[in-house]
């Protein structure tokens, strides 16, 4: 018989995996400000789309008709429930009854306005299209849903 040197397949794969291990340890440990910020903006991707979702979804049981508050200048929008929405967009039209949606959802940063949930709103001027913005992105990102 030969005497053979080397590794066999299976020796190989479990070296690869555990260093791919340690590797994405590493680098979760090393940059974990990056992994959070990324881990809020995809929550605000999520978000500015449930919104644009609950508009359409208004806007098809209303022959076409979108909520009377949206304007076409870019604005914030109000809290569920709040007591106060002057200079704000307020949504409130979904939330009743829980239709649309059970609650407006708040940006995960929460710093803006204490009647506001940091996510902004338009409509374009004829062709009635809605932009929902996350304005307070991380990381340098512009996160916006048109439709």
């Amino acid at each position: 018989m030969k005497n053979q040197k080397g590794f066999t397949m299976i020796e190989l794969l479990l070296t690869i995996s555990i260093i791919a291990i340690l590797y994405a340890m590493v680098v979760f440990i090393i940059d974990p400000e990056t992994r959070f910020q990324e881990t809020r903006n995809a929550e605000r991707s999520v978000e500015i789309h449930t919104i644009l979702n609950a508009i359409h979804q208004y806007r098809v049981d209303n022959n076409g008709n979108l909520p009377t508050t949206i304007t076409q200048t870019q604005t914030e929008i109000c809290k569920t429930n709040a007591l106060d929405c002057t200079g704000l967009i307020d949504l409130s039209i979904l939330t009743t009854n829980e239709e649309y949606l059970v609650d407006i959802p708040l940006d995960p940063s929460g710093v803006c306005d204490p009647n506001g949930v940091c996510y902004e709103i338009k409509k374009s001027g004829n062709s009635g299209r809605i932009t929902v913005i996350a304005p307070d992105a991380e990381a340098g990102e512009t996160i916006s849903v048109k439709r």
